[in-house]
């Protein structure tokens, strides 16, 4: 990565293009081809359009555990011989769930390229999904569950918000899902999740890296072209009503000393130009030891011991959410009050020419470093063809970005940062059992 970092350093002030080329196979799988000779490493991924919203509201996690349950094994590749078989080949491979999709991808060398391709056609078209399966993945969801979310402090944190924030959308619940709607799930219900979703028409295929176009598309055709197409998808529509009166919450985590201040707002889906000045308005507050927020509250003040804003964008709606940790002798509604004074001066107040300039550069840098590495482009590349409909949001997302005005800062804030429009989730330690 060394040699990588070196080339990046010219490379903020203008980011290279990224060529690909992308088809459809008869069976409806989008292929995405990118090459890239820099390096002899190749990766292939698949991005299937299923996440936690895809779910039964009764069988949640169904998505997250089919993250695990599909390296399990296939027809061809023997139970728990996966991972043995990437590594003997000099690679890696890993995989990560959303609300929106699941990603599924392995590093190569270039000359393992056909290996890879057939493993995820494997996937695909041949997995094994059995009792002795299901029962295994059962136990690691259950204690990647206790480890990230159970016994992490704040690790309910972004359940909390989206439980309270959203009240049809399949939002509503945590990606990793109910561990009881899991224990209670059958065999056939699994299976049924797995053919309804697990389809050529309902993915991407991207191959990124130091590869020769036409061989790959003739492994691609070779291993994928046989998988048959299965019926379309239909998706149900959601739509929240707009919050018009602040929502009160309260969570009580066993693992914290100390509370946090939340305050989170419902925002528009990531594929809407508001989507991204609200990842300004972000930067402007939280980005940095020099952001408004952080410099003001936590700097200079001393109110809190830490401070921070984040959108959380997704496809169908996103979550703004501004948190803090007050400092002894102050409170979670002094934190709120402060965070509100920096978000009516964006509301009401230009930020200035300069502050604007900084924050351009802060994104295009951010752009450039996303496609750094043949791993960050495989991904974007599929994430802007699954989520956005425009793989060549790749190449085109930070002329997005330049072009905000600092009045669409201004405006954004005034549409969506008031508080009337949010959640308070008061999220406090929990009271000693032992004193009740």
């Amino acid at each position: 990565m060394a040699l990588g970092s070196l080339l990046m350093l010219g490379g903020v002030a203008s980011a290279q293009k990224v060529a690909f080329e992308e088809y459809d196979l008869d069976n409806g799988l989008h292929v995405i081809l990118h090459q890239d000779k820099s390096a002899p490493v190749i990766v292939t991924s698949v991005m299937y359009h299923v996440g936690s919203k895809d779910e039964n509201p009764q069988r949640t996690g169904f998505a997250h555990f089919f993250e695990h349950l599909l390296f399990e094994g296939t027809e061809n590749i023997a139970r728990g011989e996966w991972f043995k078989i990437v590594t003997a080949n000099g690679g890696n491979n890993n995989a990560n769930t959303s609300d929106d999709r699941t990603y599924y991808y392995e590093v190569f060398p270039s000359n393992n390229l056909e290996l890879a391709i057939w493993m995820e056609s494997e996937r695909l078209m041949h997995p094994v999904i059995n009792q002795i399966g299901v029962d295994t993945q059962n136990e690691v969801v259950k204690e990647e569950k206790r480890l990230r979310v159970d016994n992490q402090p704040y690790g309910n944190l972004l359940a909390e918000v989206k439980r309270n924030l959203f009240t049809v959308h399949p939002y509503r619940w945590a990606t990793i899902g109910s561990m009881d709607h899991l224990d209670a799930a059958t065999l056939e219900e699994f299976q049924a999740f797995n053919k309804k979703f697990y389809i050529p028409n309902n993915a991407v295929l991207v191959i990124a890296g130091d590869l020769d176009i036409a061989q790959t598309k003739e492994w691609v055709n070779k291993y994928f072209s046989a998988i048959p197409k299965s019926t379309p998808i239909t998706r149900q529509h959601f739509e929240e009503a707009p919050i018009t009166k602040t929502i009160h919450a309260t969570y009580e985590d066993p693992n914290i000393q100390l509370p946090m201040a939340i305050a989170a707002y419902r925002t528009p889906s990531m594929k809407t130009r508001e989507a991204r000045v609200l990842d300004m308005i972000s930067a402007i507050l939280s980005g940095g030891k020099s952001s408004r927020m952080y410099k003001r509250i936590v700097d200079e003040e001393k109110m809190a011991l830490q401070m921070g804003a984040f959108n959380y964008s997704q496809e169908d709606y996103g979550a703004y959410i501004i948190y803090g940790i007050p400092m002894q002798g102050h409170t979670s509604e002094e934190l709120i009050a402060e965070a509100d004074k920096e978000i009516v001066k964006l509301q009401t107040e230009l930020i200035s020419e300069k502050e604007m300039q900084k924050l351009k550069n802060q994104f295009e840098s951010q752009y450039v470093n996303s496609n750094a590495s043949v791993e960050g482009v495989a991904e974007n590349l599929a994430t802007y063809y699954l989520l956005y409909g425009d793989v060549n949001l790749i190449n085109t997302e930070n002329g997005i970005y330049q072009s905000i005005t600092r009045e669409e800062i201004r405006d954004v804030a005034k549409k969506y940062l008031n508080p009337n429009q949010r959640l308070i989730l008061d999220y406090v330690p929990a009271k000693d059992k032992a004193q009740n």
